[in-house]
């Protein structure tokens, strides 16, 4: 996928401590429910968003937890355990269409990274849509993109 050089958007979470693992209310170990997020430096341009959440760690390659698109660009923030408003959401490798926490291997660490971008467009994609269905959607159309990566870990 093409990325813009320029990065001018942010992501963040008030779940999320700096070199601290994820927690487990936002896993399967957990309550599996979405941490909040907030996110600023959306260009104005901007027609929807796309948010993706993934593991490239996974034994069988990079592994989708959550895929939502048409997401308001006007938001400043995600709320825990909710859509972001206009949302649709896609069919992650859990085969759900909704969030699916981290949940590595026990004994492994991995990076789940948290993934937010600004299209010149909306995605006009049935909800079945997984992953690589809305990368080809979004190519070309890719204003601008923020990244958070934390790390979780199974006892």
């Amino acid at each position: 996928m093409d990325y813009p050089n320029k990065k001018t958007m942010k992501i963040n979470s008030s779940a999320f401590k700096n070199y601290q693992l994820i927690p487990k209310k936002h896993t399967c170990d957990g309550k599996n429910i979405n941490p909040p997020f907030q996110i600023g430096g959306v260009p104005e341009k901007a027609k929807s968003l796309v948010f993706i959440v993934d593991d490239p760690d996974a034994p069988t390659g990079t592994f989708d937890h959550w895929i939502v698109w048409n997401i308001d660009p006007s938001i400043s923030s995600i709320q825990e355990n909710s859509l972001p408003e206009g949302g649709v959401e896609g069919l992650n490798d859990f085969g759900k269409s909704s969030y699916g926490g981290p949940c590595p291997p026990p004994s492994e660490t991995h990076h789940y990274h948290f993934k937010v971008y600004a299209l010149d467009t909306e995605l006009n994609l049935a909800s079945s849509s997984n992953r690589e269905t809305v990368a080809q959607a979004m190519e070309g159309h890719i204003l601008d993109w923020a990244e958070l990566v934390r790390l979780y870990r199974r006892e």
